[in-house]
């Protein structure tokens, strides 16, 4: 999946990345609310090194596209089929990087942007194998609208984020508030994968994650980013 944005310092940069590298519990207020999420592996401990898994490019969708909530998840008779929002900040690479130290990690981010963790909570609650696929559903990505270079993104680790359901702020943090911050994110990440240009890490949400249902209208904003609009829509049935 290709997904072209503008970036803050003039052009355009085409994300087609290999990977997306998603952190999970990466906030003190998300994690305390681990029993309304009702997810496995969630748990109210605070944890000792970054929660990493995997969403696939196919998530990825632009500014203005569609979340669609897929219909073949209403086959399994959930008593409450639940699909959530997830306010994120994500850091784009810049170059091919592995075994990143902690001070040099900041040098090789391309840029910023918002991200919205789309996760289907009842697959990730029930499938043996994890969060893999309740996180990585086709259009479960929402990336832009901009990406905003180091330079002018001002300090990342000190910017408001917040999530706007149909209008109504659901979600409000800073990102200093992130238990784990970026440089040690990226040296982390870099020590267990090799990092190429064009890759995403997403560095977690704060508390206030929720449901989404066909109609709405979910916004990430991100203090000297801008805002990702997405509407929602319940994928149609084939007759």
């Amino acid at each position: 999946m290709k997904i072209s944005l503008p970036m803050s310092n003039g052009g355009d940069y085409v994300l087609h990345p290999s990977k997306i590298v998603a952190l999970g519990l990466n906030y003190l207020e998300h994690i305390m609310e681990s029993q309304s999420v009702d997810v496995q592996n969630f748990t109210n401990e605070i944890p000792t090194e970054p929660v990493l898994f995997p969403k696939t490019p196919n998530v990825l969708i632009g500014p203005g596209q569609p979340i669609i909530l897929p219909a073949f998840v209403e086959e399994y008779g959930f008593t409450d089929c639940r699909t959530d929002h997830e306010a994120e900040l994500a850091i784009i690479i810049k170059d091919r990087v592995k075994n990143l130290s902690v001070d040099s990690a900041m040098e090789h981010i391309l840029g910023f942007t918002c991200f919205n963790d789309i996760s289907q909570r009842n697959l990730q609650k029930g499938d043996k194998a994890g969060w893999y696929r309740g996180k990585s559903l086709d259009t479960f990505g929402p990336i832009g609208p901009v990406i905003v270079t180091p330079e002018d993104i001002g300090d990342p680790q000190d910017l408001v984020i917040q999530c706007r359901l149909n209008g109504r702020i659901v979600q409000k943090s800073n990102t200093r508030n992130m238990i784990f911050n970026i440089p040690l994110i990226l040296a982390f990440v870099s020590k267990n994968f090799t990092l190429e240009a064009g890759d995403i890490i997403i560095t977690g949400t704060p508390s206030g994650v929720g449901p989404l249902h066909d109609g709405d209208v979910v916004e990430v904003e991100i203090e000297n980013i801008g805002t990702l609009t997405n509407p929602v829509q319940a994928e149609r049935r084939r007759s």
